[in-house]
């Protein structure tokens, strides 16, 4: 019995000298209907985790870093392993090492950012524990994973400033007001309809289609189309 203490000092000292452990998280960002209002808002697809540390506490999706991907594979393979879905626009975020991160060991996350269209969140799957969530409601989740949402969301909405970043939302083509509530919905914040669809009409990359928008009480808007580049670096000024 006395010698417990010193092993448990022991073991601690070992951990110490132990290299810090790589995992791959993501956080995926996409347009879903408000429960309230029915408008566009914004969510992400957590994870339910089952063993400790943090069991039964949502996560982010990820996993460990293994020696046979890169790191942008680990991420595409995580989000396919859990959720089903293979986003065009899949970045890479930025590394969170903090010492006290995880309770059993020091772990470094490389953590990657998605965007999806809405269509394609409704092809998700969905179960006991795997689940949407509001990104602007989120509980307490596990490890450090409500800074890194908070990052993501802070990182997004500045690239929606200056980038075609917005466009990742979206079908290959939309109406105006729909470009409207992509930013609304990110940036948390109401924008003037008039002023935006002036400012947008006169934006570079905006090309009006022959199509129309069918299905409404009033008059069908036109249908327009991105034909910039919507790579991760690509930097369009904004409407």
């Amino acid at each position: 019995m006395e010698r417990q203490p010193f092993a448990s000092a022991a073991n601690v000292s070992e951990r110490l000298t132990q290299p810090p452990a790589l995992a791959i998280s993501t956080v995926i960002f996409a347009l879903r209907p408000s429960e309230s209002s029915g408008r566009p808002t914004l969510w992400l697809p957590l994870v339910r985790r089952i063993r400790e540390p943090f069991k039964g506490r949502w996560a982010l999706p990820g996993g460990p870093l293994t020696q046979a991907d890169s790191l942008q594979d680990a991420a595409a393979r995580n989000l396919r392993d859990t959720t089903g879905l293979a986003p065009e626009y899949l970045e890479q975020l930025y590394a969170f090492g903090g010492l006290h991160r995880s309770p059993s060991q020091r772990v470094v996350s490389i953590v990657y950012w998605a965007l999806v269209q809405s269509t394609e969140a409704e092809l998700a799957r969905e179960s006991e524990n795997v689940q949407w969530f509001r990104a602007d409601r989120l509980a307490e989740l596990a490890f450090d994973h409500n800074q890194i949402v908070d990052y993501a969301l802070w990182r997004l909405r500045n690239k929606m400033t200056y980038g075609s970043i917005a466009y990742h939302l979206l079908g290959e083509t939309f109406t105006l007001a729909q470009v409207r509530e992509v930013y609304e919905a990110v940036l948390d914040r109401t924008v003037d309809p008039a002023n935006f669809r002036r400012q947008l009409k006169h934006a570079a990359h905006i090309e009006p289609t022959d199509l129309y928008l069918q299905g409404g009480k009033h008059r069908p808007p036109r249908l327009y189309r991105y034909t910039g580049t919507t790579g991760p670096d690509s930097a369009v000024p904004p409407p």
